[in-house]
């Protein structure tokens, strides 16, 4: 639902239509000359573009080589427990559902949204944006800039397995009882979570709202 004196419509007035930019450093916004190759920020120098150049391209890239080590996060394994009468080594989705027949379901809940399905609809959303954006698509750019923002939001927040990891693996390390060691599906995982957050940083939403302008601005 739109909101009261916020409508929008094509053809409306942008800042980029009126040869305005924001310095991405120093976030000074300047006027900048449109015929003009070259132009930097009067107050950082740093340079200025209307739109993040190569942003699509980078957030691509990020975004398949996250697909790829999703891949490993999930099948390698993520934490070898042991004591003088067990030894187990689980996957993510192992240790759900140990953690669910035993009892801790919700752990096992909280796990899994974090570790398997949130990482998952970062993937997918981030997905959906860049096609909508190489497709130049009109469609809904209020929700999808609101999904833009959430993505952003969830990021830092998807890290729970190596928090647990490292908490157990330094707390359980200071008794000679029992061992707790982080598996190789850390590693991907851990990486995963960093790519999303950089394709998200890469990603720029200004993008979303483009198509309704008749102009087009790359640079």
């Amino acid at each position: 639902m739109e909101r009261p004196g916020v409508a929008v419509t094509a053809g409306g007035p942008i800042a980029a239509a009126r040869g305005l930019c924001a310095c991405h450093v120093c976030q000074l916004v300047s006027r900048r000359v449109p015929e003009a190759s070259v132009a930097h920020c009067p107050r950082c120098g740093a340079r200025l573009h209307f739109r993040r150049p190569g942003s699509v391209q980078r957030c691509w890239a990020l975004v398949i080589a996250s697909y790829i080590l999703y891949i490993p996060a999930n099948v390698l394994i993520m934490m070898e427990t042991g004591s003088l009468i067990s030894y187990r080594r689980d996957t993510i989705v192992s240790g759900v559902v140990h953690l669910w027949k035993t009892g801790s379901w919700m752990i096992a809940v909280i796990v899994f949204i974090a570790s398997v399905a949130i990482p998952l609809l970062k993937l997918f959303s981030l997905t959906l944006l860049l096609i909508s954006v190489q497709r130049r698509s009109t469609w809904n750019p209020r929700q999808r800039t609101r999904l833009y923002r959430l993505v952003e939001a969830v990021g830092r927040w998807s890290m729970l397995d190596i928090y647990v990891v490292t908490l157990l693996a330094a707390l359980v390390q200071l008794g000679s009882m029992a061992t707790v060691k982080a598996g190789p599906a850390a590693v991907a995982f851990g990486a995963v979570v960093v790519l999303t957050m950089f394709a998200t940083m890469e990603f720029d939403p200004r993008l979303i709202w483009d198509p309704l302008q008749k102009e087009e601005f790359h640079d």
